[in-house]
């Protein structure tokens, strides 16, 4: 079993829309083995998002990532890494999917509100004991 990192992030967390990410994320296939709800301070969010450090978006990421409360969640499955990235898409919200021949809003795109406020976080498996450790 693969284990990966989510986090349901403050736009979301604000809007009430934690419960119907969680149901997606479990219709999918994936359990949910650990959450918590927490507030990032600044050092925290600069030390998570470390490698963005020196882009344009990292002062805007690192504000709105510290403007509110997020969840963070270990998910559980078979290929959980792809699968996960599958369900939420794009890391552009504002993409739409195809599946089974049917357009569909990606979760991002519904939660999200623009391109560095989107509602959720995936990691890789090798940044997750690393990334998850700072939670």
């Amino acid at each position: 079993m693969e284990k990966t990192l989510s986090i349901i992030k403050p736009d979301a967390v604000r809007k009430g829309h934690i419960d119907e990410i969680c149901k997606r994320i479990e219709d999918s296939g994936l359990n949910i083995l650990e959450k918590k709800k927490m507030d990032l301070t600044q050092e925290e969010a600069e030390g998570f998002y470390i490698e963005h450090k020196g882009k344009p978006f990292f002062d805007a990421l690192i504000e709105f990532m510290t403007s509110g409360t997020i969840q963070v969640q270990v998910l559980e499955g078979e290929d959980a890494i792809i699968r996960y990235r599958d369900l939420m898409g794009s890391t552009s919200p504002g993409l739409k999917k195809d599946k089974d021949k049917h357009h569909e809003k990606e979760d991002k795109l519904e939660y999200g509100l623009n391109k560095w406020e989107i509602a959720s976080y995936k990691c890789d498996l090798v940044a997750f004991d690393k990334e998850y450790t700072k939670f």
